[in-house]
């Protein structure tokens, strides 16, 4: 295959990554995979500390990829907010997409978040202020203005993703539909907020074949990756309850919301529809019939 469809791939082994490598596969692109661990799935896979420039830079020659699709970051749930850890992922952000350009790559997507924007507005377009309240998000809007200057500069195409909230088969401990689902089916409470606070949620293999489906397009810039319809957390919960046969276990109001949590965090996703043409498989419903059927597996 030639190189224009090979795409170089990071954060494979991530709860995004394991999903977008299907999706990715189903568009036709030869995935080479960049990390200290390999994929469960079958990818040509490069070995390589993603921290050492100079190790990424051979790596990236080696691979002689067209796309780059770069998801890895520092994610550990409860404690990336503000982990110094976030300016290494910047620099390393900025010498892998140097490297893949200077190496004749020609189109790079990036993975941001919705922790870049100023939080408050109903709906969040692309072009909202972006005035970041925590260390993960300005270490985000930096790469971001970074990248968008030098892909300018170079003739790069680039595109960013702003990653919403998500969900799925597999999620790590530490977030809210999996902590829920973990709870409940184990017969344990579950003590939460009043869950008023509204959110824009999507399963995992929806936001995978979003990736996969901006990485195959020409749209530059940034690209909210979402549902576009934010929901109350109560309602999430509950509907968790209903699939766990245990709603008399979810506690509302055992704990208080910071009065820093906005009201609503949504997407407007018009330019991934219109523009990259992409809609989701799943709304929320079938979604978490599909995590809570796939956690239920993994108990049998």
């Amino acid at each position: 295959m030639s190189g224009a469809r090979r795409v170089l791939l990071t954060g494979a082994t991530g709860f995004v990554g394991t999903h977008v490598i299907p999706a990715l596969q189903a568009r036709g692109f030869e995935v080479h995979a960049l990390g200290r661990r390999p994929p469960a799935a079958t990818v040509v896979f490069h070995p390589v500390d993603l921290l050492d420039a100079e190790a990424v830079q051979a790596a990236v020659g080696r691979v002689g990829a067209g796309h780059l699709l770069h998801l890895a970051w520092y994610a550990e749930p409860g404690l990336y907010w503000r982990s110094p850890v976030n300016l290494d992922w910047v620099a390393a952000s900025l010498a892998l997409v140097r490297a893949f350009r200077e190496g004749g790559g020609a189109r790079a997507v990036v993975a941001g978040t919705c922790a870049e924007y100023a939080w408050g507005p109903e709906r969040l377009s692309e072009d909202a202020n972006c005035v970041p309240a925590t260390l993960y998000g300005a270490a985000k809007d930096a790469t971001q203005r970074v990248l968008t200057a030098y892909a300018r500069e170079t003739g790069l195409s680039f595109a960013w993703g702003r990653l919403f909230f998500l969900y799925g088969p597999r999620e790590k401990s530490g977030r809210l539909v999996s902590d829920a689902i973990r709870a409940l089916s184990s017969g344990e409470r579950f003590g939460t907020s009043p869950g008023h606070q509204r959110r824009d949620f999507s399963h995992v293999a929806d936001v995978a074949g979003a990736f996969a489906a901006l990485v195959d397009s020409a749209v530059e810039g940034a690209v909210n990756i979402g549902s576009g319809a934010a929901v109350p957390v109560r309602v999430i919960l509950e509907q968790i309850g209903q699939l766990t046969g245990r709603p008399d276990l979810i506690d509302f109001g055992a704990r208080r919301l910071a009065e820093s949590e906005p009201a609503s965090i949504e997407a407007d996703v018009s330019r991934l529809r219109e523009a990259v043409g992409f809609h989701p498989r799943y709304d929320l419903g079938s979604g978490l019939t599909d995590t809570f059927g796939a956690y239920s597996e993994r108990q049998a």
